[in-house]
């Protein structure tokens, strides 16, 4: 049987994360982009895969188990930098017993548009939501 990860919108995941205090947001970028390109203020950061050869974090389910205090039902939402690696996530939690797991679609940068860039189309940075940047770890979080 496939799993199916549910999509909210940008604007529907704020929304969502204000009625369900009790979510967990998870942007499941490398930490490269989590540090550099910015973020959605109030996420937490498990990289999905990172590199240099972008090998899948054996980890990955472990470290949401440990962020959600191993509670499977707790509502989920991860964020990527399109959605497509968010997807990828989300099936490896529901392959792991987690239920209610949601993607941003777009994700954070969104779509290429004809200049051949991020954020002109779509996303949450797009949509204008807030986001800040960590930095490079040796300047603080």
């Amino acid at each position: 049987m496939e799993t199916i990860v549910d999509f909210l919108t940008p604007k529907k995941t704020v929304q969502f994360l204000l009625e369900h205090p009790q979510a967990l947001f998870i942007d499941c970028r490398s930490e490269r982009e989590f540090r550099f390109v910015g973020h959605p203020a109030g996420a937490s950061h498990v990289s999905w895969n990172d590199g240099p050869a972008w090998e899948i974090n054996p980890d990955f389910v472990d470290e949401v188990r440990k962020l959600a205090g191993d509670h499977r039902d707790r509502p989920l939402v991860l964020i990527c930098r399109d959605g497509s690696r968010s997807v990828e996530a989300g099936r490896a939690l529901e392959a792991a017993g987690f239920s209610g797991v949601r993607a941003v679609l777009h994700g954070f940068e969104g779509d290429v548009g004809a200049d051949l860039q991020r954020g002109s189309v779509n996303g949450w940075r797009f949509d204008g939501l807030p986001w800040g940047m960590s930095g490079c770890g040796k300047c603080g979080p």
